[in-house]
């Protein structure tokens, strides 16, 4: 499969899930283009588009907390991505966090 191939969204992007790929922990969901996608293959290092500041970002480039890329998978339909990573550092959520999934979602009461 190319990355041409991929389903992106009107706006060209496509969802990136975070996975640890020792452990298997999530760690973010962020978004690429194809533009961040190729960057992340040639530097090893997840690279996003961040839709607030509309530029490439590399995580990493301001924490010290990298994600080295291990693999990349997309799903069946093709419009979802996996970045399978190593993290170096202490976490990957900004707020310090290991992950950026470390708050639990309670039922509703009745």
């Amino acid at each position: 499969m190319k990355i041409s191939d991929l389903r992106f969204d009107e706006k060209g992007l496509i969802p990136v899930i975070v996975q640890e790929a020792d452990k298997g922990d999530v760690l973010m969901l962020g978004w690429a283009n194809e533009e961040a996608i190729r960057t992340t293959f040639d530097k090893g290092l997840a690279t996003f588009w961040s839709r607030s500041r509309n530029e490439l970002w590399t995580k990493g480039d301001t924490s010290g907390d990298r994600l080295h890329l291990v693999e990349m998978r997309f799903d069946c339909d093709e419009d979802v991505v996996l970045y399978r990573v190593h993290l170096e550092g202490k976490g990957a959520c900004h707020t310090g966090e290991y992950s950026c999934f470390y708050r639990t979602l309670e039922a509703p009461g009745e």
